[in-house]
């Protein structure tokens, strides 16, 4: 039986798969550079969809890499400074992205998202109180509905949709279509000043609950 190359090597921090956080992802020591350079990987809820964004880094070399949604956006083979920062876009509105690269001990390096200037918690924080979010399945399909509330633009599985909104007795009605499928988003006075609007997603007359993300 052969011996486990990664046995007794010390590893802080959790798996470098942490979904939705801006807390250091992963911290690897430079023993382990042969084997995998891939430090960081999160998940950015945006508007026209989930986006997977993967962090190489070899503590040796310099080297950075950064992957979005699997395409290669920058690559980097030497670097002489170990700490840092690297810039990007992500998604159709091109909000900027920056992977902070800060040393914590030894040879341990902490890596953190930014988004638009504000740490990825943080970010998603503010996104859950100006957009909405459904899921559901249409003819088989799986379907993520987007509401941003500031322009009332509406998105369906990363495609901006043609809306026509409406004014009725106790709001509006912002009506899309999906497929075959009628749409339509409500939007009513909760007639609470700390609540606000309420917004509802209605398919084939079929209420849809908002999902969390």
């Amino acid at each position: 039986m052969l011996p486990n190359p990664l046995a007794g090597i010390p590893c802080a921090g959790p798996s470098p798969e942490i979904w939705g956080s801006d807390t250091p992802e992963f911290r690897l020591p430079s023993t382990l550079e042969k084997m995998s350079d891939l430090v960081a990987v999160w998940e950015v809820a945006l508007s026209d969809g989930v986006h997977k964004i993967e962090f190489e880094h070899g503590t040796t070399s310099g080297k950075r890499v950064v992957y979005v949604d699997g395409k290669e956006e920058i690559r980097k083979e030497w670097m002489f400074k170990l700490v840092g920062k690297e810039t990007f876009t992500v998604g159709a509105a091109k909000a900027k992205a920056t992977i902070n690269i800060d040393a914590v001990s030894g040879f341990a390096y902490e890596y953190t998202l930014e988004i638009d200037g504000k740490s990825l918690k943080k970010y998603m924080e503010n996104r859950s109180k100006t957009t909405n979010t459904w899921v559901l399945s249409l003819d088989g399909m799986d379907c993520r509905v987007v509401l941003e509330k500031d322009t009332m633009d509406v998105w369906c599985n990363g495609k901006k949709m043609e809306t026509v909104g409406e004014f009725v007795e106790d709001g509006t009605e912002t009506h899309f279509s999906v497929g075959d499928h009628d749409c339509c988003i409500k939007a009513v006075s909760s007639g609470k000043r700390r609540e606000g609007i309420i917004h509802t997603l209605i398919v084939d007359d079929r209420e849809i609950p908002e999902a969390v993300e």
